[in-house]
């Protein structure tokens, strides 16, 4: 057989905790390429993803998505290649019987930088729009809304025990998007 028919069930694998006792997300996975699936805490699952380092990919999707993200399955390749990653993706999709959403209707949500527009309070909205035109005025209140939706995403991973250092890349912030340094 070859390496790309040789696709590891989805249900064959084990489940691992996002974080660990100590509120660290599974060091053994930095720097390894591979497929991952995420399950929210009653085990459902929530996102099939690949990547050339899971262990960024999933620390991503964590500060992303907190509240759906609680059980790891991993399946790691040597070398890099695209097509065995894609089909054993795919395949874990197949065999869940349904897309999960966050390959799907949230998509968005789950694999690109946290826009903090819709998520600015009226009085934020408003004072956004009373400085239309001003492009320095705009680009600090967003960065105040980024800084605002950054504590609060801090906090909710705090309350999961999470001891991760997590740094978010300050120069997207005066766009008013969030993603990890």
């Amino acid at each position: 057989m070859t390496a790309q028919t040789d696709i590891t069930s989805l249900a064959s694998l084990a489940e691992i905790p996002y974080l660990d006792e100590a509120g660290k997300l599974p060091e053994i996975l930095q720097g390894k390429i591979g497929v991952y699936a995420i399950y929210d805490e009653e085990k459902a699952l929530q996102f099939v993803g690949y990547s050339r380092d899971v262990y960024l990919s999933i620390k991503q999707h964590f500060v992303r998505q907190p509240q759906k993200c609680y059980w790891l399955k991993v399946q790691t390749i040597e070398k890099p290649n695209r097509t065995i990653l894609e089909n054993t993706m795919n395949a874990w999709i197949a065999e869940n019987g349904a897309t999960p959403v966050g390959n799907g209707a949230d998509k968005v949500k789950w694999t690109e930088a946290i826009d903090v527009k819709p998520l600015m309070t009226d009085e934020e909205k408003a004072n956004y729009e009373k400085a239309a035109g001003e492009e320095l005025a705009q680009s600090k209140l967003l960065k105040n809304v980024a800084r605002r939706v950054e504590s609060e995403i801090l906090a909710v991973l705090k309350s999961r025990g999470c001891q991760e250092e997590i740094r978010f890349n300050p120069k997207l912030k005066d766009s008013g998007l969030l993603d990890l340094k």
